[in-house]
């Protein structure tokens, strides 16, 4: 089914529509743009999409949705490009049909996304953001990309300032609004804990009427987010947790290395199932699924069988096994992005890992940023759960890595080094047979690099990290 035809396009955007096409796709990236996509030439401080538009339409783009240039067949005009994103966006919306998800939280956002991905997919044609598209252009560039025929569509929305849910709740309109915890992310950027607990608030601004919202009642900050659902006028709100009041209930979880078996009330029915990734931030993770599953009317039972057959996420807890002369050992890759509460889940994932043969447990750790004031302390803090995780050994890259290392006993102090690429090197010469190791930092961090090495199996080069 065609996603969009041209005079559709320039109906919703306001634009002016040299000839018709039809698209089966949108892009913003001319590197990654499909045969038969519409290419919208974004403008930022740094790039310019109108520089790419001829390659778009040379790689098979449909069409271009342009603010300049000549006006010509298969060309939408328009006054400003991510405006006419933003009216795409809203017009996918406006015209579906399906239950909204919109999902956000300080930690847990995209694998919470992923996970009402499989759970709701057998039971009618499934729509979510890829990647973590959250953001001003992400989420109305996912709407877009929605497909006419999606019975549940399923959107993560992010924010690390004030303001910024509010502006993106209203384009995606939920039927459903989950958050899925407060916890000290991007809090550089806030004067409080309460101040995200706010933000994240925000989410409400967008909801439909008769709408629900999913809460963690076993966090501090449920009651202030409950009373700011309230004065939104939603009356559904579905709470999940260990709390005793909690909706959607966790009764029993057996932590296994690489599984979970849960026990969970649904609203007073029992429903067993097994998740088929480690650790208990995905235990938490699945009970926020049951509970937008439920409040879009889906089958829970159903839902919670799927969860058998979750993935691991690249960035985010895949799992990979890798050549050593005289053996293997396992990365856990984590680099995707990290907070306080992140990485205590990963150290507890690391903290139950089988080792092979004498393997030890370690941590490649990098700087979590947007931490303000607290930043220091809260580095330092990371030695606790590292220990209590029985971490053999920890890596460390940038400044802010350094406090941690500083609060570590000197047996556990790996190599440090200013960045993770210096930090890639020394790390590869140090790993043995039976090994498993956690790759784990905030995306400014770039510890991705490190992962990329690791799985390219490339020789070690000398570096200027410091192995005490």
């Amino acid at each position: 089914m065609t996603l969009w035809t041209a005079q559709e396009i320039a109906a919703a955007t306001g634009g002016k529509a040299g000839g018709d096409f039809a698209a089966d796709g949108v892009s913003i990236d001319s590197r990654s743009v499909a045969a038969g996509d519409l290419f919208i030439a974004l403008q930022g401080p740094k790039f310019d999409g109108h520089q790419f538009v001829d390659a778009a339409l040379a790689a098979g783009a449909a069409g271009v949705l342009v603010a300049q240039g000549p006006f010509a067949e298969r060309r939408i005009l328009v006054g400003d490009t991510q405006a006419a994103l933003t009216a795409l966006g809203c017009a996918a919306r406006a015209r579906s049909t399906a239950r909204i998800i919109a999902v956000t939280g300080s930690v847990g956002k995209t694998g919470t996304k992923e996970a009402l991905r499989l759970a709701l997919a057998s039971q009618g044609t499934t729509y979510a953001s890829t990647g973590s598209l959250n953001n001003h252009w992400g989420v109305p560039l996912s709407l877009a990309r929605m497909p006419r025929e999606a019975a549940f569509g399923v959107f993560e929305l992010g924010m690390n300032h004030q303001g910024e849910l509010a502006a993106l709740s209203p384009i995606a309109r939920p039927h459903v609004a989950v958050i899925t915890t407060i916890e000290p992310a991007h809090l550089g950027n806030f004067a409080s804990i309460e101040a995200i607990a706010d933000a994240k608030a925000e989410i409400f601004l967008g909801v439909e009427p008769g709408g629900a919202v999913v809460l963690n009642r076993d966090n501090p900050h449920y009651p202030r987010l409950a009373a700011a659902a309230r004065r939104r006028d939603i009356g559904r709100i579905i709470s999940f947790g260990e709390h005793g009041d909690a909706a959607i209930r966790l009764r029993d979880a057996r932590l296994e290395p690489n599984a979970s078996t849960v026990k969970a009330s649904v609203l007073g029915q029992i429903v067993d199932y097994r998740i088929a990734l480690p650790g208990r931030h995905w235990v938490m993770n699945s009970l926020a699924v049951l509970a937008a599953v439920k409040a879009v009317g889906a089958d829970v039972e159903t839902a919670a069988a799927a969860l058998s057959r979750l993935a691991g996420i690249a960035g985010r807890g895949r799992r990979h096994r890798i050549a050593l002369p005289g053996g293997t050992f396992d990365l856990i890759d984590e680099s995707y992005n990290a907070s306080p509460a992140s990485m205590r889940a990963a150290l507890a994932v690391l903290g139950a890992a089988e080792l092979g043969t004498g393997g030890r447990r370690i941590a490649v750790l990098g700087t979590m940023l947007e931490l303000g004031d607290q930043s220091a302390a809260l580095h330092a803090a990371l030695a606790e759960p590292l220990i209590a995780n029985r971490v053999d050994l920890v890596f460390t890259a940038g400044d802010a890595m350094a406090h941690l290392r500083a609060a570590l006993p000197a047996a556990l102090r790996g190599a440090h080094a200013a960045t993770a690429g210096e930090l890639a090197g020394v790390l590869k010469r140090e790993l043995r047979p039976g090994d498993v190791v956690t790759v784990k930092g905030s995306a400014g961090s770039r510890m991705g690099e490190i992962v990329r090495s690791l799985l390219a199996g490339e020789p070690a080069q000398p570096t200027s990290a410091a192995a005490e």
